[in-house]
């Protein structure tokens, strides 16, 4: 109960001070309308992981029904899965198109089988890296990373970097431009990032006393700045042809806050709403960006268009940091399957 007064407490700040032209600004982009996804996924065989429900769920349909060749959902359950794969086909009138796949990010090994399984592909032009989860608590997941860490960050950048080969493939097979799409979150701007005065940040993540109200906002803060690196080092290799962007669905009534205690549910679904898009329109952000233009390459996507992030991520702390996390992040990742941190180079 005490972490739930800590969550309260640190949202009631984000009302208060210097935050307040960021919330406005993020309310403001809250009633922007926009367009439903119009764009051709003919031929296109497109991954989207947490597609069993809300903005997963939503973007794959959308992908289907416009006319991708082959919508992979990448799962935790199958058999939640297959559920929404029943209700895609429903309501998109084509079958099999969506394919159920298992993936748990919380198992680094279950990563990389899916990602073997990529590989078997005949290509694949986008990956949406949508899973995520949000813990009021301090819960180890695989290495004993918390699991907000293990899941938001490491996880989805393992996935990331093990279908490099794959999307470069496609590129060259193919003359397309395939892409990789990060979520993160609106949270990101109002993250402390507390862990970063500390020696090693990712074996901070593993340690319970560095638990607070400000993990799920720091998982999603790591996103943007990982994410801007791995698009700097993309497009310093020799064979880049991959489009990299980040992108924000704004605030949806999905149910990321389904983890917090009854009170917290609450107070999330009151504000939600309010102001928050159903998971349908902010799906059309993912969707969008998955067939965004190179100018989007390394860029932050607020609302289907180019976006600033946080003030932190532009500042001189951000800058520094940013090249010390990623660096942090392939050790890890090189730990977890040998020689990964290659595949940026090509």
């Amino acid at each position: 109960m005490s972490r739930f007064f800590e969550l309260a407490k640190y949202q009631s700040s984000m009302f208060t001070g210097s935050n307040m032209t960021v919330v406005k600004d993020l309310i403001k982009s809250q009633f922007r309308s926009l367009p439903e996804p119009s764009h051709d996924f003919t031929g296109q065989i497109v991954i989207v992981t947490g597609a069993n429900s809300g903005l997963g769920l939503e973007a794959s349909r959308h992908f289907v029904r416009l006319g991708a060749a082959k919508v992979i959902l990448g799962c935790r359950s199958v058999e939640r899965g297959e559920a929404a794969k029943r209700d895609i086909e429903a309501t998109t009138n084509r079958e099999g198109v969506a394919e159920v796949w298992e993936a748990d990010l919380t198992s680094f090994d279950s990563v990389k089988a899916f990602c073997y399984r990529v590989e078997g592909l005949e290509r694949l032009d986008a990956l949406v890296l949508n899973a995520g989860v949000a813990v009021p608590e301090f819960a180890a997941a695989d290495g004993g990373f918390e699991t907000q860490i293990a899941v938001n960050v490491i996880s989805t950048f393992l996935m990331a970097l093990m279908v490099l080969p794959k999307l470069r493939e496609t590129a060259g097979r193919y003359a397309v431009q395939p892409r990789l799409v990060f979520i993160s979150s609106d949270g990101h701007h109002f993250a402390r990032f507390a862990e970063r005065n500390q020696p090693s940040i990712f074996e901070a993540f593993r340690d319970p006393s560095t638990m607070s109200d400000d993990r799920y906002n720091t998982s999603k803060l790591l996103i943007v700045l990982l994410a801007r690196e791995l698009a700097i080092r993309l497009s310093s290799s020799s064979n880049n042809s991959i489009i990299l962007n980040i992108v924000t669905p704004g605030f949806c009534k999905s149910q990321i806050s389904r983890n917090l205690p009854l009170a917290g549910r609450l107070s999330v679904g009151m504000f939600l709403a309010l102001i928050g898009r159903t998971t349908e329109v902010g799906s059309r952000c993912l969707v969008a960006a998955a067939a965004a233009g190179v100018d989007t390459h390394g860029q932050y996507l607020d609302s289907c268009r180019v976006s600033g992030p946080s003030v932190f991520v532009l500042s001189e702390d951000g800058r520094e940091v940013q090249p010390r996390i990623y660096a942090e992040l392939m050790g890890v990742l090189d730990g977890i399957e040998p020689g990964l941190s290659r595949n940026v180079s090509g």
